[in-house]
C-alpha cells in the first residue's frame, strides 16, 4: 500500500495508537499532557485523523466500554505497522517551529520594549506547567514498559527545550533592561 496518503499528523496518530491502541479522546489527552511541547495539532484533527486512517486500512476500530457510553478504540493494522516502519527509516528533518516569542522579538523595535519583555516573561508560567506535565509523564511511563526507553528520551528533549527557553528568557530580559524573573 503506498504511503502517499499519509502526512506528518498521520504518522503521529499511528505512533500514538502504538501497540496498545487508543481512542481519539486518548490522543487529545496525550497532547494535553505535554505533547504540545513537540507537536501542534487541533483536537478536531486528532478526532478526525484516526477515522481517515481506518478508512484507508492503516487502523481498525473496536468498541470498548467508556464511562458513560461505549467508545471507539483504534489499533494498528499490518499496513499501519509497515507504514510506520518505512517512515521511521526515512531521514528526520529539523522540526518546523512557529515561535510567537521570536516573532514578537523581531518586531521589538516597533513597540514598547517593556511591554515586549513582559509579554515574553509570561511564557514562564507555561514552562512551569509543561515541566509539571513532563514529571507526570515520567511517572506514567512505568505503565508502558515497552516504550519506557523511548519515552525517557522524548522527556529528556522536553526538559532541554524548556531549560533552553528559560535561559533564553533570562537573556532577553537582561538585554531589554529588566531582570530575569525569580
Amino acid at each position: 500500500m503506498p504511503d502517499n496518503d499519509l502526512n506528518p499528523l498521520s504518522y503521529l496518530v499511528l505512533a500514538l495508537v502504538g501497540r496498545g491502541g487508543a481512542g481519539p479522546h486518548d490522543l487529545v489527552d496525550m497532547m494535553r499532557r505535554g505533547g504540545r511541547l513537540y507537536w501542534s495539532a487541533a483536537p478536531s484533527k486528532l478526532y478526525a485523523e484516526p477515522k481517515r486512517l481506518a478508512a484507508r486500512g492503516y487502523l481498525t476500530s473496536t468498541a470498548a466500554p467508556g464511562r458513560t457510553r461505549s467508545r471507539t478504540v483504534y489499533h494498528l493494522t499490518e499496513a499501519g505497522r509497515e507504514a510506520l516502519a518505512r517512515w521511521i527509516a526515512t531521514p528526520s528533518r529539523f522540526p518546523r517551529l512557529q515561535h510567537e516569542g521570536v516573532a514578537r522579538l523581531l518586531a521589538g523595535d516597533l513597540g514598547d520594549e517593556e511591554a515586549l519583555r513582559a509579554s515574553l516573561a509570561a511564557m514562564r508560567a507555561e514552562i512551569d506547567e509543561l515541566e509539571a506535565l513532563l514529571r507526570e509523564n515520567r511517572e506514567r511511563a512505568a505503565d508502558l514498559p515497552h516504550r519506557a526507553r523511548h519515552l525517557r528520551l522524548v522527556g529528556d528533549l522536553g526538559d532541554r527545550l524548556l531549560r533552553t527557553h528559560r535561559e533564553w528568557l533570562d537573556e532577553v530580559e537582561r538585554e531589554l533592561g529588566g531582570h530575569p524573573s525569580p
